[in-house]
Protein backbone atom coordinates (compact mmCIF):
# COMPACT_ATOMS: atom_id res chain seq x y z
CA UNK A 1 0.00 0.00 0.00
CA UNK A 2 1.56 3.15 -1.02
CA UNK A 3 1.46 6.27 1.54
CA UNK A 4 0.62 3.71 4.02
CA UNK A 5 -0.82 5.34 7.36
CA UNK A 6 1.39 6.02 9.77
CA UNK A 7 -0.07 7.10 12.95
CA UNK A 8 -3.17 6.10 15.05
CA UNK A 9 -5.95 8.85 13.48
CA UNK A 10 -4.78 8.10 9.99
CA UNK A 11 -5.43 4.40 10.10
CA UNK A 12 -8.83 4.87 11.72
CA UNK A 13 -9.17 7.39 9.30
CA UNK A 14 -7.92 4.63 6.51
CA UNK A 15 -9.70 1.79 7.61
CA UNK A 16 -12.99 3.70 7.79
CA UNK A 17 -12.57 3.46 4.01
CA UNK A 18 -12.06 -0.11 3.08
CA UNK A 19 -15.35 -1.22 3.30
CA UNK A 20 -18.21 -0.41 1.04
CA UNK A 21 -20.49 -1.18 4.23
CA UNK A 22 -20.35 -0.20 7.38
CA UNK A 23 -21.58 -3.65 8.57
CA UNK A 24 -21.30 -7.01 6.78
CA UNK A 25 -21.96 -10.08 9.02
CA UNK A 26 -20.30 -13.10 8.37
CA UNK A 27 -16.98 -15.09 9.66
CA UNK A 28 -15.36 -16.16 5.90
CA UNK A 29 -13.01 -12.99 5.34
CA UNK A 30 -12.01 -12.16 8.85
CA UNK A 31 -10.92 -16.35 9.21
CA UNK A 32 -9.33 -15.91 5.97
CA UNK A 33 -6.94 -12.76 7.64
CA UNK A 34 -7.10 -14.45 11.04
CA UNK A 35 -5.77 -17.37 9.85
CA UNK A 36 -2.98 -15.43 7.61
CA UNK A 37 -2.16 -13.53 10.62
CA UNK A 38 -1.57 -16.59 12.30
CA UNK A 39 -3.88 -15.88 15.40
CA UNK A 40 -4.85 -18.53 17.52
CA UNK A 41 -5.88 -18.39 21.30
CA UNK A 42 -5.61 -14.81 22.37
CA UNK A 43 -5.13 -16.06 25.87
CA UNK A 44 -4.80 -19.19 28.09
CA UNK A 45 -8.49 -18.53 29.10
CA UNK A 46 -11.11 -16.06 27.25
CA UNK A 47 -14.59 -15.18 28.00
CA UNK A 48 -16.78 -13.93 24.82
CA UNK A 49 -20.04 -11.48 26.28
CA UNK A 50 -22.84 -10.80 24.40
CA UNK A 51 -26.06 -9.54 24.78
CA UNK A 52 -28.48 -6.49 23.80
CA UNK A 53 -27.50 -4.33 27.33
CA UNK A 54 -25.00 -5.00 29.62
CA UNK A 55 -22.37 -6.15 27.66
CA UNK A 56 -19.26 -3.61 28.94
CA UNK A 57 -20.22 -3.37 32.29
CA UNK A 58 -20.16 -7.25 32.63
CA UNK A 59 -16.95 -7.21 30.62
CA UNK A 60 -15.68 -4.79 33.34
CA UNK A 61 -16.68 -6.77 36.41
CA UNK A 62 -14.94 -9.94 35.13
CA UNK A 63 -11.68 -8.07 33.94
CA UNK A 64 -11.66 -6.52 37.63
CA UNK A 65 -12.29 -9.54 39.32
CA UNK A 66 -9.46 -11.37 37.57
CA UNK A 67 -6.88 -8.32 38.11
CA UNK A 68 -7.67 -8.55 41.57
CA UNK A 69 -6.62 -12.50 41.36
CA UNK A 70 -3.64 -11.31 39.68
CA UNK A 71 -4.47 -12.48 36.36
CA UNK A 72 -3.09 -10.55 33.12
CA UNK A 73 -6.02 -9.45 31.31
CA UNK A 74 -6.73 -8.49 28.04
CA UNK A 75 -10.74 -6.53 27.65
CA UNK A 76 -12.13 -5.68 23.96
CA UNK A 77 -15.10 -3.79 24.08
CA UNK A 78 -16.76 -1.43 21.77
CA UNK A 79 -17.71 1.39 21.11
CA UNK A 80 -15.25 3.81 22.38
CA UNK A 81 -17.10 6.91 24.08
CA UNK A 82 -13.96 9.30 23.73
CA UNK A 83 -11.14 7.90 22.06
CA UNK A 84 -10.32 4.61 19.73
CA UNK A 85 -7.54 3.17 22.49
CA UNK A 86 -10.50 2.55 25.26
CA UNK A 87 -11.61 -0.29 23.37
CA UNK A 88 -8.16 -2.21 23.71
CA UNK A 89 -6.98 -2.68 27.36
CA UNK A 90 -4.02 -4.70 28.79
CA UNK A 91 -3.77 -5.36 32.25
CA UNK A 92 -5.96 -2.36 33.40
CA UNK A 93 -4.18 0.40 30.81
CA UNK A 94 -5.62 1.34 26.81
CA UNK A 95 -3.65 0.46 24.37
CA UNK A 96 -0.75 3.04 22.91
CA UNK A 97 -1.38 4.99 19.79
CA UNK A 98 1.88 3.09 18.36
CA UNK A 99 0.42 -0.20 19.49
CA UNK A 100 -2.55 0.01 17.89
CA UNK A 101 -1.29 2.15 14.76
CA UNK A 102 1.60 -1.18 14.39
CA UNK A 103 -1.60 -4.00 14.91
CA UNK A 104 -3.43 -2.23 12.17
CA UNK A 105 -0.62 -2.14 9.89
CA UNK A 106 0.01 -6.32 10.50
CA UNK A 107 -4.03 -6.36 9.57
CA UNK A 108 -3.70 -4.40 7.13
CA UNK A 109 -0.41 -6.51 5.34
CA UNK A 110 -1.88 -9.92 5.93
CA UNK A 111 -5.61 -9.31 4.60
CA UNK A 112 -4.58 -8.46 0.95
CA UNK A 113 -7.11 -8.25 -1.39
CA UNK A 114 -9.80 -9.12 1.38
CA UNK A 115 -12.13 -6.14 1.89
CA UNK A 116 -12.49 -5.57 5.99
CA UNK A 117 -15.40 -3.49 8.30
CA UNK A 118 -14.24 -1.20 10.86
CA UNK A 119 -14.97 -3.22 13.30
CA UNK A 120 -12.99 -6.29 11.91
CA UNK A 121 -10.05 -4.45 11.12
CA UNK A 122 -10.31 -3.69 15.16
CA UNK A 123 -11.13 -6.62 16.24
CA UNK A 124 -8.30 -8.61 14.74
CA UNK A 125 -5.84 -5.78 15.46
CA UNK A 126 -7.21 -6.58 19.22
CA UNK A 127 -6.71 -10.20 18.89
CA UNK A 128 -3.48 -9.79 17.55
CA UNK A 129 -2.16 -7.85 20.27
CA UNK A 130 -3.51 -9.98 22.55
CA UNK A 131 -1.87 -12.82 21.62
CA UNK A 132 1.87 -11.18 21.73
CA UNK A 133 0.70 -10.32 25.61
CA UNK A 134 1.00 -13.48 27.03
CA UNK A 135 -2.66 -12.72 28.84
CA UNK A 136 -3.99 -15.37 31.30
CA UNK A 137 -7.99 -14.28 30.62
CA UNK A 138 -8.65 -12.31 27.74
CA UNK A 139 -12.41 -10.82 27.70
CA UNK A 140 -14.15 -10.45 24.56
CA UNK A 141 -17.48 -7.99 23.73
CA UNK A 142 -19.51 -9.10 21.15
CA UNK A 143 -19.89 -6.09 18.87
CA UNK A 144 -23.54 -6.91 17.32
CA UNK A 145 -25.71 -10.24 17.47
CA UNK A 146 -23.08 -12.83 17.93
CA UNK A 147 -23.20 -15.71 15.50
CA UNK A 148 -22.43 -13.84 12.74
CA UNK A 149 -19.70 -11.24 14.78
CA UNK A 150 -16.04 -10.96 13.89
CA UNK A 151 -15.70 -11.80 17.63
CA UNK A 152 -17.19 -14.75 17.43
CA UNK A 153 -14.24 -16.15 15.03
CA UNK A 154 -12.67 -17.15 19.05
CA UNK A 155 -13.74 -20.28 20.75
CA UNK A 156 -14.16 -19.16 24.22
CA UNK A 157 -14.12 -21.26 27.25
CA UNK A 158 -17.23 -19.83 28.49
CA UNK A 159 -19.69 -17.45 26.28
CA UNK A 160 -22.13 -14.87 28.66
CA UNK A 161 -25.52 -13.44 27.01
CA UNK A 162 -26.79 -10.55 29.15
CA UNK A 163 -29.93 -9.81 28.34
CA UNK A 164 -31.45 -10.01 24.53
CA UNK A 165 -34.06 -7.30 23.84
CA UNK A 166 -35.19 -5.89 20.63
CA UNK A 167 -32.62 -3.80 18.74
CA UNK A 168 -30.70 -3.85 15.64
CA UNK A 169 -33.87 -4.82 14.37
CA UNK A 170 -32.32 -4.70 10.72
CA UNK A 171 -29.84 -7.25 11.19
CA UNK A 172 -30.87 -9.24 14.26
CA UNK A 173 -34.73 -9.33 13.78
CA UNK A 174 -37.79 -7.75 15.32
CA UNK A 175 -38.55 -9.91 18.42
CA UNK A 176 -36.80 -11.63 21.63
CA UNK A 177 -36.71 -15.42 20.16
CA UNK A 178 -35.00 -14.13 16.45
CA UNK A 179 -32.83 -11.81 18.71
CA UNK A 180 -31.58 -14.37 21.07
CA UNK A 181 -31.00 -17.31 18.05
CA UNK A 182 -28.39 -14.89 16.64
CA UNK A 183 -27.07 -14.24 20.24
CA UNK A 184 -26.89 -17.68 21.11
CA UNK A 185 -24.37 -18.17 18.39
CA UNK A 186 -21.52 -17.21 20.92
CA UNK A 187 -22.15 -20.67 22.92
CA UNK A 188 -19.93 -23.43 21.91
CA UNK A 189 -20.56 -27.05 22.27
CA UNK A 190 -20.02 -28.80 25.83
CA UNK A 191 -18.93 -25.45 27.31
CA UNK A 192 -20.28 -23.39 29.91
CA UNK A 193 -23.19 -20.35 28.85
CA UNK A 194 -24.11 -17.91 31.47
CA UNK A 195 -27.25 -16.62 31.01
CA UNK A 196 -27.73 -13.46 32.82
CA UNK A 197 -31.48 -12.85 32.77
CA UNK A 198 -34.25 -15.04 34.55
CA UNK A 199 -36.39 -15.41 31.67
CA UNK A 200 -34.31 -15.97 28.18
CA UNK A 201 -35.63 -16.54 25.07
CA UNK A 202 -36.74 -20.57 24.65
CA UNK A 203 -34.29 -20.29 21.26
CA UNK A 204 -31.74 -19.21 23.32
CA UNK A 205 -32.26 -22.31 25.72
CA UNK A 206 -33.00 -24.61 22.31
CA UNK A 207 -30.05 -23.73 21.24
CA UNK A 208 -27.58 -24.58 24.39
CA UNK A 209 -29.67 -27.89 24.31
CA UNK A 210 -28.80 -29.03 20.88
CA UNK A 211 -24.97 -28.20 20.90
CA UNK A 212 -24.68 -29.91 24.47
CA UNK A 213 -23.72 -25.84 26.31
CA UNK A 214 -24.05 -25.99 29.88
CA UNK A 215 -26.63 -23.27 30.31
CA UNK A 216 -26.18 -21.73 33.83
CA UNK A 217 -28.91 -19.50 34.19
CA UNK A 218 -29.94 -16.63 36.49
CA UNK A 219 -32.37 -17.29 39.04
CA UNK A 220 -31.80 -21.00 38.63
CA UNK A 221 -28.27 -22.13 39.14
CA UNK A 222 -27.31 -18.73 40.77
CA UNK A 223 -28.95 -15.57 42.46
CA UNK A 224 -28.07 -12.53 43.64
CA UNK A 225 -30.13 -11.10 46.54
CA UNK A 226 -29.69 -7.92 49.16
CA UNK A 227 -28.06 -8.60 52.10
CA UNK A 228 -28.94 -5.42 54.06
CA UNK A 229 -27.01 -1.51 53.84
CA UNK A 230 -24.28 -1.72 50.77
CA UNK A 231 -24.09 -5.30 50.76
CA UNK A 232 -25.29 -8.35 48.17
CA UNK A 233 -25.33 -11.71 48.13
CA UNK A 234 -24.36 -14.67 45.32
CA UNK A 235 -24.98 -17.58 45.59
CA UNK A 236 -24.91 -21.20 43.44
CA UNK A 237 -25.26 -24.68 45.37
CA UNK A 238 -23.08 -24.97 47.70
CA UNK A 239 -21.01 -21.39 47.50
CA UNK A 240 -22.18 -17.76 49.10
CA UNK A 241 -20.14 -14.56 48.44
CA UNK A 242 -21.21 -11.37 50.18
CA UNK A 243 -20.22 -8.83 48.35
CA UNK A 244 -19.64 -4.67 48.31
CA UNK A 245 -22.36 -3.05 46.36
CA UNK A 246 -20.53 -2.08 42.97
CA UNK A 247 -19.79 1.52 42.49
CA UNK A 248 -21.62 1.30 38.80
CA UNK A 249 -24.56 2.30 40.11
CA UNK A 250 -28.03 1.15 38.63
CA UNK A 251 -29.89 -1.56 40.04
CA UNK A 252 -29.02 -3.77 37.18
CA UNK A 253 -25.37 -3.64 37.71
CA UNK A 254 -25.84 -6.64 40.72
CA UNK A 255 -27.27 -8.64 38.06
CA UNK A 256 -24.39 -7.67 35.64
CA UNK A 257 -21.80 -8.36 38.24
CA UNK A 258 -23.93 -11.56 39.46
CA UNK A 259 -23.15 -12.59 35.34
CA UNK A 260 -19.28 -12.04 35.52
CA UNK A 261 -18.76 -14.14 38.72
CA UNK A 262 -20.66 -16.72 37.18
CA UNK A 263 -18.69 -17.12 34.45
CA UNK A 264 -15.59 -17.08 35.95
CA UNK A 265 -16.42 -19.63 37.98
CA UNK A 266 -17.28 -21.71 35.28
CA UNK A 267 -13.76 -21.09 34.27
CA UNK A 268 -11.54 -24.34 34.47
CA UNK A 269 -9.55 -22.06 36.89
CA UNK A 270 -11.87 -19.59 38.61
CA UNK A 271 -10.71 -17.00 40.70
CA UNK A 272 -11.24 -16.78 44.89
CA UNK A 273 -13.69 -15.09 46.63
CA UNK A 274 -11.99 -12.11 47.95
CA UNK A 275 -10.98 -11.30 44.57
CA UNK A 276 -14.35 -11.51 43.60
CA UNK A 277 -15.32 -9.02 46.35
CA UNK A 278 -12.44 -6.98 45.46
CA UNK A 279 -13.38 -6.93 41.61
CA UNK A 280 -17.23 -5.81 42.10
CA UNK A 281 -15.88 -2.95 43.78
CA UNK A 282 -13.15 -1.92 41.62
CA UNK A 283 -15.00 -2.04 38.33
CA UNK A 284 -15.77 1.03 36.90
CA UNK A 285 -17.21 2.04 33.37
CA UNK A 286 -17.32 5.45 31.72
CA UNK A 287 -20.74 6.06 30.42
CA UNK A 288 -22.98 4.35 32.56
CA UNK A 289 -24.54 6.75 35.64
CA UNK A 290 -21.19 8.60 34.81
CA UNK A 291 -22.38 11.51 37.87
CA UNK A 292 -21.03 15.15 37.79
CA UNK A 293 -22.24 18.44 39.46
CA UNK A 294 -22.71 22.23 38.63
CA UNK A 295 -23.35 24.48 40.63
CA UNK A 296 -25.93 22.29 42.67
CA UNK A 297 -27.19 20.18 39.80
CA UNK A 298 -26.88 16.89 39.06
CA UNK A 299 -25.38 15.77 36.14
CA UNK A 300 -25.89 12.13 34.98
CA UNK A 301 -24.63 10.72 31.52
CA UNK A 302 -25.78 7.31 30.65
CA UNK A 303 -25.31 5.62 27.37
CA UNK A 304 -28.60 3.99 27.51
CA UNK A 305 -30.19 3.56 23.36
CA UNK A 306 -32.75 1.36 23.49
CA UNK A 307 -35.59 0.64 25.63
CA UNK A 308 -35.09 -2.20 27.98
CA UNK A 309 -31.96 0.07 28.84
CA UNK A 310 -34.63 2.97 29.26
CA UNK A 311 -36.19 1.10 31.58
CA UNK A 312 -33.05 0.50 33.91
CA UNK A 313 -32.55 4.03 33.55
CA UNK A 314 -35.79 4.76 35.01
CA UNK A 315 -35.82 2.34 37.64
CA UNK A 316 -32.40 3.99 38.56
CA UNK A 317 -33.87 7.39 38.34
CA UNK A 318 -37.03 5.95 40.77
CA UNK A 319 -34.25 4.58 43.66
CA UNK A 320 -32.72 7.56 43.96
CA UNK A 321 -35.33 10.35 43.44
CA UNK A 322 -33.45 14.25 42.35
CA UNK A 323 -34.60 16.26 44.77
CA UNK A 324 -35.72 18.61 42.46
CA UNK A 325 -37.21 18.79 39.05
CA UNK A 326 -35.23 16.19 36.35
CA UNK A 327 -34.40 17.35 32.98
CA UNK A 328 -33.47 15.34 30.13
CA UNK A 329 -31.25 15.51 27.22
CA UNK A 330 -32.52 13.29 24.78
CA UNK A 331 -30.53 12.37 21.20
CA UNK A 332 -31.34 9.39 19.30
CA UNK A 333 -29.74 7.05 16.50
CA UNK A 334 -32.44 7.31 13.47
CA UNK A 335 -32.41 3.35 13.56
CA UNK A 336 -33.73 3.32 17.16
CA UNK A 337 -37.07 2.75 18.82
CA UNK A 338 -37.39 6.45 20.29
CA UNK A 339 -41.01 6.27 21.00
CA UNK A 340 -40.74 3.50 23.18
CA UNK A 341 -37.79 4.74 24.75
CA UNK A 342 -39.33 7.45 25.82
CA UNK A 343 -42.35 6.17 26.84
CA UNK A 344 -40.09 3.84 29.56
CA UNK A 345 -38.55 7.22 30.66
CA UNK A 346 -41.28 9.37 30.78
CA UNK A 347 -42.69 8.84 34.41
CA UNK A 348 -39.47 10.42 35.34
CA UNK A 349 -38.87 13.00 33.55
CA UNK A 350 -39.79 16.77 34.03
CA UNK A 351 -38.72 18.64 31.19
CA UNK A 352 -37.42 17.36 28.02
CA UNK A 353 -34.36 18.71 25.67
CA UNK A 354 -34.03 17.07 22.15
CA UNK A 355 -30.39 17.25 20.32
CA UNK A 356 -29.38 16.47 16.85
CA UNK A 357 -26.56 13.58 15.84
CA UNK A 358 -26.46 15.27 12.00
CA UNK A 359 -23.27 14.44 10.54
CA UNK A 360 -23.06 10.77 12.46
CA UNK A 361 -23.39 7.79 10.67
CA UNK A 362 -27.70 6.98 11.23
CA UNK A 363 -27.50 10.32 12.86
CA UNK A 364 -30.43 12.90 12.36
CA UNK A 365 -31.18 16.41 12.52
CA UNK A 366 -33.19 17.66 15.49
CA UNK A 367 -36.31 18.47 13.60
CA UNK A 368 -36.22 14.38 12.13
CA UNK A 369 -36.21 13.30 15.84
CA UNK A 370 -39.12 15.63 17.41
CA UNK A 371 -41.29 14.76 14.31
CA UNK A 372 -40.31 10.60 15.16
CA UNK A 373 -41.76 11.39 18.82
CA UNK A 374 -44.76 12.58 17.51
CA UNK A 375 -47.87 12.22 20.23
CA UNK A 376 -45.31 11.72 23.06
CA UNK A 377 -44.56 13.78 25.68
CA UNK A 378 -40.93 14.47 24.47
CA UNK A 379 -41.95 16.21 21.31
CA UNK A 380 -42.86 19.68 23.04
CA UNK A 381 -39.09 20.08 24.51
CA UNK A 382 -37.08 22.07 23.21
CA UNK A 383 -34.76 21.43 20.24
CA UNK A 384 -31.05 22.00 19.77
CA UNK A 385 -29.07 21.35 16.77
CA UNK A 386 -25.98 19.82 18.88
CA UNK A 387 -26.17 17.50 22.46
CA UNK A 388 -23.51 20.45 23.61
CA UNK A 389 -26.44 22.88 22.68
CA UNK A 390 -29.05 20.98 24.49
CA UNK A 391 -26.70 20.54 27.37
CA UNK A 392 -25.91 24.22 27.91
CA UNK A 393 -29.91 25.08 27.71
CA UNK A 394 -31.10 22.23 30.03
CA UNK A 395 -28.40 23.44 32.46
CA UNK A 396 -29.64 27.10 32.02
CA UNK A 397 -32.93 25.96 32.94
CA UNK A 398 -32.45 23.91 36.08
CA UNK A 399 -31.96 25.30 39.35
CA UNK A 400 -29.66 23.90 42.62
CA UNK A 401 -31.32 20.39 43.52
CA UNK A 402 -32.37 19.43 40.19
CA UNK A 403 -30.94 17.39 38.47
CA UNK A 404 -29.78 16.46 33.64
CA UNK A 405 -29.84 13.27 32.56
CA UNK A 406 -28.12 12.99 29.39
CA UNK A 407 -28.66 10.07 27.35
CA UNK A 408 -30.04 8.08 23.93
CA UNK A 409 -26.77 6.45 22.24
CA UNK A 410 -23.16 6.49 22.73
CA UNK A 411 -22.45 9.55 20.18
CA UNK A 412 -24.63 11.79 22.83
CA UNK A 413 -22.98 10.21 25.72
CA UNK A 414 -19.68 11.35 24.38
CA UNK A 415 -20.46 14.63 23.66
CA UNK A 416 -21.57 15.33 27.26
CA UNK A 417 -18.36 13.92 28.31
CA UNK A 418 -16.19 15.53 26.17
CA UNK A 419 -18.22 19.29 27.99
CA UNK A 420 -18.42 17.97 31.59
CA UNK A 421 -15.08 16.79 31.61
CA UNK A 422 -13.55 19.39 30.37
CA UNK A 423 -15.31 21.76 32.88
CA UNK A 424 -16.63 24.02 30.08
Amino acid sequence: MSDSPRTLADWLAYIETRHPRAIEMGLERVREVAARLGLERPAAQVVTVGGTNGKGSTVAFIEAIARAEGWKVGAYTSPHLLRYNERVRIDGAEAGDDELAGAFAAVESARGDTPLTYFEYGTLAALWLFQRAALDLAVLEVGLGGRLDAVNLVDPDVAVITTVDVDHVDWLGSDRETIGQEKAGIARAWKPLVLGEIDPPSSVLRHAYAIGANAIRSGSDFFHEPAGEGQWQWREVGAELLLPDPVLAAPVQRANAAAAIAALRALPRSPSDAACAAGVAAARVPGRLERFERDGIEVVVDVAHNPQAARELAAWARVRPAAGATAMVLSVLADKDVVALVQALDGVVDRWHLAGLAGIARGEDVDALAARLAGTAAAAGSRDASVEAALARALAQSAPGDRVVVAGSFHTAAAALAVLRSGQ
